[in-house]
């Protein structure tokens, strides 16, 4: 039954190709107003990648082993704070290297265990420059706490840079 519909019913044949174009010429838009061309080198500039560079994140800065966190949480030393708990443990590496935690029980929900790692990342990373003062080279892991969902990237930078700064006095 259903094979008789359809052959009695849709047109095998293809359609003609149109012979009348959407534009009557092949310029047809020719005469529609252009954006003017910037001139080379007249743009906006881009900003310079050394100071970028100085700013990154590498692999190697970093804890990714659940063997390492566990490390660090049963041998290191425990700063706690108001935005974050401080793990910190003295390695054998050139760097500085960092893992960072958000948990559903301490935090909640996906989004906010999301923007608590961004905001303590970011932290970490403009925290460079006090970090390298530091003589001794740490694994640091950084957990989150539920208060840390209430402010910007400040709050949590400065109470960073102020427990680099305690760790850098104590090991000086």
């Amino acid at each position: 039954m259903e094979s008789d519909y359809a052959e009695e019913n849709i047109s095998t044949k293809q359609s003609p190709t149109r012979q009348k174009a959407r534009l009557s010429r092949p310029d047809g838009d020719e005469k529609r107003p252009r954006r003017p061309k910037t001139p080379q080198g007249k743009g906006t500039e881009a900003p310079d990648g050394s100071a970028l560079l100085s700013f990154d994140f590498p692999k190697e800065a970093r804890l990714a082993k659940r063997a390492e966190f566990l490390r660090v949480y049963e041998q290191g030393k425990r700063i706690e704070g108001r935005y974050m708990t401080v793990f910190l443990l003295p390695n054998d590496r050139a760097i500085q290297r960092v893992g960072i935690t958000a948990t559903k029980k301490a935090i909640g929900k996906a989004h906010d265990r999301n923007r608590a790692k961004r905001l303590l990342r970011e932290a970490f990373r403009l925290s460079r420059a006090e970090l390298i003062e530091v003589s001794i080279k740490y694994d640091w892991v950084l957990n989150a706490r539920r208060s840390i969902l209430k402010v910007k990237l400040e709050k949590p930078l400065a109470e960073f840079k102020e427990i680099v700064g305690r760790v850098g006095q104590t090991r000086a």
